[in-house]
């Protein structure tokens, strides 16, 4: 798949390990991509220091960056990845997410991969506030990995909303289906269409005693199950990989992505920013840290981050 020809990782200050880079590699294998190894640091200390001299400061701030690149180009050269450029790049920055956003609208990256963090005790992931500034404020997508292996035979998920009319949810429908159709060309995988739907609304069920419910959730199923069928149909991709489920969009997609053990599992984030976000949550950020195997979140065409002036 061409499309993915300039990769960005973000690097993982606090482990050699870094998984996210281990996969972009197995990604640049099949497409030639170059890879950039991107890291930001900062060092609170550095704020102590104002007794000195600007020179003396900004030998320190150098000699901390030196410091990374050094240890981030040793990690680099323990990665088999032969015929694969690697390019690295460590930027002083005390917000981390602001300077991946920026490296993507300034060099045009085709995707950001970002590993996730394990919670030791809880063996659970734990998704930190970076990765989720960077989910709905970067305008390429983003793949966050998890400890999942990509075998070959594997399954895809993509994660549809087909029973809306919106256009928005429409065009979105059509470019997961598309990514995740040339994807498993890519890594020889097989790709599942899921959508839920809500189940009856409690309150109507009570306040309206002729309400039938099973006949709501039956008709909610027949609307949801023939707009799938339509859309499957497309891209001629048989009913056995489609799933219809009621249920809220978290529940259903870990329950189908557990039972098919998939690789990975594609979904749209509409990006809200500001209080929306901070009040109501992202479905996909409900999504995401239920998830056991990496996640490729995209943006609707026309998309534009907060960050771009």
């Amino acid at each position: 798949m061409e499309k993915y020809q300039k990769i960005l990782v973000v690097i993982d200050p606090t482990t050699d390990d870094q998984k996210a880079l281990k996969r972009a590699v197995e990604l640049a294998q099949k497409t030639g991509a170059v890879i950039t190894a991107f890291l930001s640091i900062y060092d609170f200390s550095y704020e102590m220091t104002t007794m000195l001299s600007s020179d003396e400061r900004e030998a320190m701030r150098q000699s901390l960056i030196n410091d990374r690149i050094q240890w981030l180009n040793d990690i680099i050269a323990t990665i088999e990845h032969k015929d694969i450029t690697i390019d690295s790049k460590v930027i002083w920055h005390n917000r981390p997410f602001e300077p991946v956003i920026e490296q993507v609208l300034k060099h045009g990256y085709d995707i950001v991969i970002k590993g996730t963090h394990q919670h030791d005790k809880l063996k659970s992931v734990i998704f930190t506030p970076t990765d989720w500034h960077i989910l709905r404020k970067c305008p390429c997508p983003v793949l966050l990995v998890k400890e999942h292996s990509w075998p070959i035979n594997g399954n895809i998920v993509a994660a549809l909303n087909v029973g809306s009319d919106e256009e928005e949810h429409q065009s979105l429908n059509t470019k997961i289906t598309e990514e995740a159709i040339n994807l498993s060309k890519l890594i020889l995988a097989n790709v599942h269409l899921v959508n839920s739907f809500p189940g009856t609304p409690v309150n109507i069920a009570i306040e309206i005693p002729e309400f039938n419910a099973s006949e709501y959730t039956e008709s909610m199923f027949n609307h949801h199950k023939t707009a799938m069928a339509e859309h499957a149909q497309q891209y001629s991709i048989g009913t056995e990989h489609t799933h219809v489920e009621e249920g809220l969009p978290e529940d259903v997609l870990e329950k189908v992505s557990n039972e098919l053990d998939a690789e990975l599992v594609i979904l749209g984030t509409v990006g809200r920013t500001g209080l929306s976000a901070a009040l109501i949550g992202n479905t996909a950020e409900h999504v995401i840290d239920r998830l056991n195997c990496d996640v490729l979140a995209l943006k609707p065409d026309g998309y534009v981050s907060p960050m771009e002036s």
